[in-house]
C-alpha cells in the first residue's frame, strides 16, 4: 500500500517544503555525477554521518549531521522519501509557519541521527545517509495535528482490488501508525542484538518520529489553529468545538482553489 495524496488543503504556499524537496534532488544529482565521474562512492563516506568519526572529532564532523540528511543511497530511496515529504510536509509547514517548520525539520533529523548512533553503536563505521529521519519527524507531527485527515492509498495487492479497488482512503492515524509499527518498530525490535551491517536505519526513523510527536505541540504555541476535514469512512466524526463538517470543507476548498 502506497500513499499518493491527502485531502487536506493548505492556507499558504509551502515553499520551505518545496525547497527541501529541491535540495534533496540537487544533492542526489550532484552525488550521482561525482560517482559517475570518479567511479567511487567515497562521496557517501565523506558526507554521510559515520558514528566513529563523529565521536572521535565532534567539531570537525558535525557538518555531516546536516549533509547526511540530503544524501541518498539510490533513486528508490530518494523517491520514497520525497513522496512522503510531499504528501505530509506541506500541512505541517502550514501549521507551524515557514521558519519554525525549517527548524523543526532539521531538529528532527538531528534527533534521528542521535537515535541511530546510540542504538547502532558509537563505534559503527557505516555511513548513514538519507532524509528519512527528518521526514519521520514530519509524519509524527502530522499524525498529532491531523489524525483523521483522509489519505488516498494505491492498492498494490491485485487480489484486494476486488474489495477496495485500485485506490482507497484511510485516516492518517491508520496509515502512519501502520508505517511506524509494522515497517519500523517491529523490525527494529527484532534486530536488537544483531550486528549492524548496514541497511535501513530503523532507529533513525523511530527517533525522528518520536521527536516530531513530542516537539510539535510546544512549537505550535501562539499559532492560530486551522480548519481540517476529518475522514469519516467508518463512522461520523465526533462533533466538537472547532470541527468542520464535510459541506463546510468542500465550500472552503472551492473558495481556496
Amino acid at each position: 500500500m502506497i500513499p499518493i495524496r491527502d485531502e487536506n488543503p493548505t492556507r499558504t504556499v509551502p515553499f520551505v517544503n518545496y525547497l527541501l524537496i529541491a535540495a534533496n534532488i540537487a544533492a542526489f544529482v550532484w552525488e550521482w555525477l561525482l560517482i559517475q565521474r570518479d567511479g567511487s562512492t567515497a562521496i557517501i563516506a565523506g558526507y554521510g554521518l559515520v558514528a566513529t568519526r563523529l565521536v572521535a572529532d565532534p567539531l570537525g564532523e558535525a557538518f555531516t549531521v546536516l549533509t547526511s540528511m540530503f544524501m541518498h543511497g539510490g533513486l528508490e530511496h530518494l523517491g520514497g522519501n520525497l513522496l512522503f515529504l510531499y504528501i505530509f510536509g506541506d500541512n505541517v509547514e502550514d501549521s507551524l509557519g515557514h521558519g519554525r517548520y525549517a527548524s523543526f525539520y532539521l531538529i528532527c533529523g538531528a534527533i534521528a541521527a542521535a537515535a541511530q548512533m546510540l542504538t547502532g553503536g558509537l563505534n559503527s563505521p557505516i555511513a548513514m545517509v538519507g532524509a528519512s529521519g527528518a521526514i519521520s519527524g514530519v509524519l509524527g507531527a502530522y499524525v498529532v495535528l491531523y489524525p483523521r485527515a483522509p489519505i488516498t492509498m494505491l492498492n498494490t495487492i491485485p487480489l484486494l482490488w476486488l474489495f477496495w479497488g485500485l485506490f482507497f482512503s484511510a485516516p492518517a492515524w491508520l496509515v502512519i501508525g501502520y508505517w511506524f509499527l509494522v515497517s519500523n518498530l517491529m523490525p527494529a525490535v527484532a534486530s536488537l542484538g544483531i550486528e549492524n551491517v548496514g541497511g535501513v536505519a530503523l532507529f533513525a526513523h523511530i527517533g525522528g518520529f518520536l521527536g516530531g510527536l513530542l516537539l510539535i505541540r510546544p512549537l505550535l504555541k501562539k499559532r492560530p489553529q486551522r480548519e481540517t476535514f476529518e475522514w469519516a469512512g467508518w463512522r461520523p466524526p465526533p462533533r466538537r468545538p472547532g470541527s468542520v463538517s464535510r459541506s463546510r470543507y468542500e465550500n472552503w476548498r472551492d473558495r481556496s482553489s
